[in-house]
């Protein structure tokens, strides 16, 4: 029988050795056991958050705000970075604009978001559409502008327009850099759904968060965050299987 290798063993006792840990300075008196609570709590604040219905609930009011404003980011992102990328005056007259507010952080506009809006949904979708957008138009923008000159050449030389130049081969070719900054954009479409819902929301994993510590359970505090963080590992990976079928041929 073939012996496990070191990495594939390291990957199965890397959570167990993880919670081990967490569980032994948790109980040994070193740290406050109710503001760093054991991961046996926190399993049971967990179990108790999604059953008592509250769980499913607010990961379903989350799923649905991620899926909106990152659709509408995502969508916008690619289609501004495929004319950016392809024209250059459109370009010299958008990238300017686009690299002074990229930087900005979504959670810099919750109180502008706040007065915008109110604490109604349209706000919360702007702030995920706002941290998906930039990094969606970058990627898209680079991979257009960097599509194999080879193969731009081999289209001109068989008489292929601008247009079909662009959508035949410059988009197709830079689809593997698109995906990668589709890819990076689900985490932060939910760190961004943090913000978004702290801001002011009535359901929703982070609105449990922010009632939770207001009632100081830690417990519960950290299983919100424990399902945050499986929901947001769920879709990457959920992204990265989809990414792997759809360009195949570019593996």
């Amino acid at each position: 029988m073939k012996a496990a290798s070191p990495v594939l063993l390291a990957r199965v006792l890397s959570i167990p050795v993880f919670l081990g840990i967490w569980q032994a300075i948790a109980t040994s008196g070193i740290v406050n056991p109710l503001l760093f609570p054991p991961p046996t709590i926190v399993a049971a604040a967990c179990w108790d958050y999604l059953a008592n219905g509250d769980g499913v609930h607010d990961t379903l009011w989350s799923l649905c705000r991620v899926t909106i404003g990152y659709l509408a980011g995502a969508a916008a992102g690619i289609a501004l970075g495929v004319l950016t990328g392809a024209l250059p005056l459109l370009a010299g007259l958008l990238t300017p604009v686009f690299q002074l507010l990229r930087p900005i952080p979504p959670i810099a506009f919750v109180p502008i978001v706040i007065v915008w809006f109110g604490l109604t949904e349209l706000g919360k979708w702007f702030l995920v559409f706002w941290g998906v957008f930039f990094t969606v138009w970058l990627s898209t923008h680079m991979g257009v502008q960097r599509a194999s000159e080879t193969l731009i050449r081999a289209a001109q030389s068989l008489g292929a327009t601008r247009w079909q130049l662009l959508w035949s081969v410059q988009f197709p070719d830079a689809l593997p850099v698109i995906f990668v900054g589709l890819r990076a954009s689900v985490s932060i479409a939910f760190y961004t759904l943090v913000a978004a819902e702290l801001a002011g929301a009535y359901a929703g994993i982070a609105y449990r968060l922010e009632i939770s510590q207001q009632n100081l359970q830690i417990g519960h505090m950290m299983a919100g965050l424990v399902i945050l963080g499986l929901v947001s590992m769920l879709s990457d990976r959920g992204f990265q299987a989809m990414s792997k079928r759809l360009l195949h041929w570019s593996a």
